[in-house]
């Protein structure tokens, strides 16, 4: 008997800004430093808004726009608060406590 997968689509699954966020903040965590990892969780969540409409929003090319949140390479930091901007999200920073820096 053969298993039957469908493709994981977390874009299906966002729907609420505080669940965009908490991904967000999840994704954060999770990327150790990887720009890139940070950016296609970003898609993630543009696509669960509206790609053209985050776009639009963000005032980058949809063009530009595709390709900065492929999750193939690190966009700017300009790029990356113009879309957090864009689906209506905000970065903060906190303390890392003892046990996060060892």
């Amino acid at each position: 008997m053969k298993t039957t997968t469908t493709p994981y689509d977390v874009a299906e699954h966002l729907r609420t800004p505080e669940e965009m966020a908490a991904y967000l903040e999840a994704c954060i965590e999770e990327a150790d430093g990887d720009a890139a990892f940070i950016a296609k969780a970003l898609g993630d969540i543009a696509r669960a808004q509206g790609m053209t409409q985050v776009a639009r929003e963000s005032g980058l090319s949809r063009e530009s726009f595709y390709k900065a949140l492929s999750g193939e390479r690190s966009p700017s930091f300009d790029t990356i608060l113009k879309v957090v901007t864009a689906l209506g999200l905000k970065l903060g920073a906190s303390v890392r406590s003892e046990a996060e820096m060892s």
